[in-house]
């Protein structure tokens, strides 16, 4: 196990150092640079200006040096200003005759600063990765359960009324974008003028107009059921289908394997062969697909933050990118890729650990 997770590792930091250089490469092209010197400076700046201030930005030097200035294994770059004090990437934000670090990269905790908020990357990654966080927890308490469940409801009756039914309910849910169930649900539950609030509300059931709110904005100062329930069904819903059937095939294969017939026969309960025998074999597959969700909901909630106005990492994502906020950019890659790496390697370790066959191999 000691030399699995050590390779393991060692292909992660070298997926992660190409997936950050192209990221870099990508938002460093000339276009992008000639942009962000115009926002920065002026929009009516020659390409001589244009070319001046990125020399004295550090713009001028080659992509795989200003790359390793980004990550901190490179000295930044240094220069100096017209009254002649110094300047460079690790001067930036210092006090007054403060002396600045050799090195000033992502390692050493430097992240950049956001040329659209103005402020420190590490304090905008830090809060709309808190609002993600919560987003993400809550649908995966709902998602997850209830995809099983239904799942393996499913792939035990196979055929039957109940297995039509929930298999269509998952097919019709997974079938649905995001913008379209959260378009849904706003119209039903939260809509003053359609679905079932100005119901409830002539009839006295509800104190507002709404029986939810259509918006998520509050939920980011305190959150609670009527403000949180609508962005959370919307993503689980879309999650739930895919779980749910991956675990009925899953469930629907063990169930047919000659052990499970063996305990039939020997007068075990249908109850005992599903939790005993038959249940963790079936989740190898689905505990796969499970792990994959949390860098779809890292990165795939961009739809549902936009809609309900909730400010969380996808959110910032489409901000950065929107705006052509390089470093906020760069920083949302980085820890994109590092989600999506880290939750691969626990989902390979929990495969092991879940099927007796690999690990004894």
């Amino acid at each position: 196990m000691f030399f699995f997770l050590l390779r393991r590792i060692g292909v992660m930091i070298l997926t992660a150092l190409a997936l950050t250089f192209v990221v870099f490469y990508l938002t460093n092209l000339p276009p992008n640079l000639e942009k962000l010197a115009k926002s920065e400076a002026s929009a009516r700046m020659t390409d001589d200006q244009v070319d001046s201030w990125l020399a004295s930005n550090g713009f001028a030097s080659p992509v795989v040096q200003r790359y390793g200035e980004w990550l901190g294994v490179v000295p930044g770059w240094t220069g100096t200003t017209s009254d002649g004090r110094p300047t460079g990437r690790c001067y930036n934000r210092l006090p007054k005759d403060a002396e600045a670090p050799r090195y000033c990269g992502i390692l050493q905790g430097d992240w950049g600063w956001s040329t659209v908020f103005k402020q420190p990357v590490t304090e905008i990654l830090a809060r709309s990765l808190g609002h993600t966080g919560w987003l993400m927890l809550w649908v995966m308490i709902v998602m997850v359960p209830t995809a099983l469940l239904i799942g393996v409801l499913s792939g035990m009756r196979e055929g039957t009324i109940t297995d039509r039914v929930l298999s269509t309910f998952s097919i019709a849910t997974t079938a649905t974008p995001e913008y379209v169930s959260g378009v849904i649900l706003i119209a039903i539950f939260a809509s003053a003028t359609a679905g079932i609030s100005p119901w409830l509300a002539e009839h006295g059931w509800i104190s507002g107009k709404t029986l939810f709110q259509g918006t998520a904005t509050s939920a980011m100062d305190k959150i609670t059921f009527w403000n949180f329930a609508l962005p959370v069904m919307t993503i689980a819903l879309y999650g739930i289908g895919y779980i749910a059937r991956m675990t009925r095939a899953s469930m629907t294969e063990v169930m047919t394997q000659q052990y499970i017939r063996t305990a039939r026969l020997k007068g075990v309960s249908f109850r005992d062969v599903v939790l005993k025998h038959a249940l963790r074999n079936a989740l190898i597959a689905p505990f796969t697909v499970i792990m994959l969700q949390f860098p779809w909901l890292l990165n795939g909630v961009v739809i549902v933050e936009t809609l309900f106005n909730y400010k969380g990492f996808g959110w910032t994502l489409v901000q950065a990118a929107g705006n052509n906020d390089i470093q906020l950019l760069l920083a949302c890659s980085v820890v994109a890729v590092f989600v999506v790496l880290v939750t691969q390697l626990i989902s390979d370790v929990g495969y092991v650990f879940l099927n007796p066959r690999i690990r004894l191999g």
